[in-house]
């Protein structure tokens, strides 16, 4: 018998999920069917690939040198397809990128651009969830891409790696009438100000608690929200101060009824790019990487 590719992935996934219901879940297969391809795998080297800790599947020693094996095996089956796929020019390009909860979509349009301007046909499909989340999609191979402002998460057990595009600093915005006001003095003038912020547990959110914690300003927070969208809208009727990426300041002062208070220099926020392979083949995120930091951030 020869080694099959679905019991190499159905290994790989039970191992990082840590039972069969899982794996089946994330694979979207039957449980009976996992468990017979993992049986077929250990029938074929003769050694048992896992042993039960509790309510948890563990892998063998044998277990944990087939899943390394698997990383490898499927790195190299997405390098053969991107390389295909690069040759193949006339072929419509698919780009699937999960996008971090709380990034700021403007960036995320900025950086996503130059994979819309190859010269050939790019079908891209975006998908928006927490970083946990879209590590799993990429560890699945339904993500080519990750994009967020923060690296893998150590807790997180994917094999991923990070690209940094670049950083920026952060620039303080309101409605023009309370922008004037709050120049004179800052960041002093935010005591008491209402403020507009990204959800907790987002990277920018976390930035700026940071910051005025160090400034000793005690600012009031009036909004907490994952559309990062959402939150310049209720900044143009005068609801509050936000907090925007300095790369993309110029385009929130043309595109909303915004004006900037003062940028914090002291604040740098940082974007990556995740990706299951160390070296990138995919041309679009080839592209999205190398005009990232080239212009956006350069």
């Amino acid at each position: 018998m020869s080694l099959n590719y679905h019991h190499l992935l159905c290994v790989w996934t039970v191992t990082r999920e840590g039972g069969v219901v899982r794996a089946a879940k994330a694979l979207k297969v039957t449980q009976p069917t996992v468990s017979s391809h993992i049986r077929s795998l250990e029938d074929i080297l003769g050694e048992p690939l896992f042993s039960r800790e509790g309510r948890r599947l563990v892998p063998t020693d044998v277990g944990r040198v087939v899943a390394d094996y698997a990383d490898e095996i499927f790195s190299l089956g997405r390098e053969l397809v991107d390389t295909v796929r690069t040759r193949s020019t006339g072929r419509r390009l698919r780009l699937a990128v999960g996008i971090a909860d709380g990034m700021s979509k403007l960036v995320t349009h900025r950086l996503l651009e130059p994979a819309m301007q190859l010269g050939r046909p790019v079908h891209l499909v975006c998908r928006e969830d927490r970083v946990e989340r879209l590590l799993a999609a990429l560890a699945l191979h339904e993500l080519d891409l990750v994009l967020s402002d923060v690296p893998v998460p150590p807790t997180v057990n994917v094999k991923a790696f990070n690209h940094l595009l670049g950083e920026c600093h952060v620039t303080a915005f309101a409605q023009p009438a309370l922008a004037r006001r709050l120049r004179r003095g800052f960041p002093d003038s935010l005591a008491g100000i209402p403020l507009l912020l990204p959800s907790d547990g987002t990277a920018l959110r976390r930035l700026v608690t940071d910051w005025l914690r160090q400034v000793r300003v005690d600012a009031v927070v009036a909004g907490e929200f994952d559309d990062f969208t959402l939150i310049k809208v209720f900044g143009e009727v005068g609801a509050g101060v936000l907090f925007v990426p300095s790369a993309v300041a110029a385009e929130v002062r043309q595109r909303y009824r915004l004006s900037p208070i003062a940028e914090i220099p002291t604040i740098r926020e940082r974007f990556y790019a995740i990706s299951a392979e160390r070296r990138i083949q995919n041309p679009a995120v080839t592209a999205v990487t190398e005009a990232a930091r080239a212009t956006l951030f350069g």
